[in-house]
C-alpha cells in the first residue's frame, strides 16, 4: 500500500470525496512506541484524518490536532503539512493511576478511553506564524469519525461524513462532503447525498485498504465518479538540533548554568519525534558565546 489522500468527485452530484490510505508512513510514526491495540487504532485513525483535512491546505503551513482527555488516554497529538507530511504520538496515564489501565482490546468507545475532553485545533501558516488559529471543540461522538464529522459540519457549513479504520499495519479514511448546490445537482437528483450516504455505509473497514479504483467502484457502482492524481503522504521527524539549541537560547544563561550545575547535563526528549538531545557544559560557548554557532 502507497501512503497517499486519492480526492474524487462525484460528477453529477456536487459532494466530493477523500480516501487516505497509510502503510508505511503509520509504521514509521507508531515505531517503538509499543501502544496498546486500543491506543494503536485511535491514533492511527487520528492520522488518517489529520492527512485528509491537511490535502486542502491552501499555503505553506501545519494543521494539528489535540485530543486531550482525563481518561486512560490523556492526549493524542496529530500533525501535517501543506506537503502532507505527517508526525504524531499519543499518551496514556501512568499504569499506578487507579482505573487508568487502557483496554486490551481494540474495540473501544472515545468515552470510554478519552472520558470528557476537547478537541483543539491550530492552524499555522507563514502569515500567522507568531498568531496561529485555534479552535477548542468538545469531544461529542462515541467515535473519532464522529468527533470529526460534527467538527468538519460545523466548521465549514456543510454536512460531512467519515469512515475510519486502523490497525498496526494500515491506518485508513473515507470521507465525503456535501457541497453547495452550484449547477442544479440538488434539483435533479434530490436524493443523491442520501443516496452515497447509504451506500458508503455498506463499506467494510478492510475494504478501505482496496486500490482506490476498486473500492470507488465498488461501493459506487452506479455513479460517475472521477477520481484525482494522489497527493503523496509521508512521515516527516528528523532531527533538529538546532531548534533545540535556540530554544535553550530563550532560556538564558543564568537558567542553562543553574540545570547544568545540578546534573552536569542537559537532557531534553522530543516527544512527538521520539528523539533525545544531550549536552555538556561546552554548550554554554555556543548558546552565549557564539550564538551563530550550531552543535552537531
Amino acid at each position: 500500500m502507497s501512503d497517499a489522500v486519492h480526492r474524487f468527485i462525484f460528477e453529477d452530484l456536487d459532494i466530493r470525496g477523500a480516501l487516505v490510505q497509510l502503510g508505511p508512513a503509520w509504521h514509521e510514526l507508531q515505531a517503538v512506541r509499543d501502544y496498546e491495540p486500543a491506543v494503536q487504532t485511535l491514533l492511527g485513525e487520528l492520522a488518517a484524518v489529520t492527512a485528509i483535512i491537511g490535502s486542502n491546505l491552501k499555503q505553506p503551513g501545519r494543521i494539528s490536532f489535540h485530543l486531550r482527555g482525563a481518561g486512560p488516554v490523556r492526549l493524542l497529538v496529530m500533525e501535517c503539512d501543506e506537503q502532507l507530511r505527517i508526525r504524531g504520538l499519543a499518551k496514556t496515564a501512568a499504569a499506578e493511576d487507579a482505573g487508568a489501565a487502557v483496554p486490551p482490546e481494540p474495540t473501544f468507545s472515545v468515552r470510554e478511553l478519552l472520558g470528557d475532553g476537547q478537541l483543539v485545533l491550530t492552524l499555522q501558516t507563514n502569515a500567522r506564524a507568531e498568531h496561529p488559529y485555534q479552535s477548542y471543540v468538545p469531544l461529542e461522538g462515541d467515535s473519532l469519525a464522529a468527533i470529526f464529522e460534527h467538527y468538519l459540519t460545523q466548521s465549514e457549513q456543510a454536512p460531512a461524513r467519515l469512515w475510519l479504520m486502523a490497525d498496526e499495519h494500515q491506518a485508513c479514511g473515507l470521507f465525503l462532503q456535501k457541497l453547495p448546490d452550484s449547477h442544479g445537482a440538488d434539483a435533479r437528483d434530490p436524493d443523491g447525498w442520501n443516496r452515497i450516504q447509504h451506500l458508503a455505509a455498506t463499506l467494510k473497514p478492510g475494504e478501505l485498504a482496496l486500490p482506490p479504483e476498486t473500492l470507488l467502484t465498488r461501493i459506487f457502482p452506479d455513479e460517475a465518479v472521477r477520481l484525482f492524481e494522489p497527493l503523496p503522504v509521508s512521515h516527516h521527524c528528523p532531527r533538529d538540533e538546532a531548534k533545540v539549541i535556540e530554544m535553550l537560547r530563550t532560556l538564558g544563561r543564568e537558567e542553562v548554568e543553574a540545570a547544568l550545575a545540578d546534573t552536569g547535563a542537559i537532557s531534553i526528549h522530543d516527544d512527538i519525534c521520539n528523539h533525545e538531545y544531550r549536552f555538556g557544559r561546552e554548550v554554554l560557548a555556543h548558546l552565549f558565546d557564539d550564538p551563530g554557532h550550531t552543535l552537531h
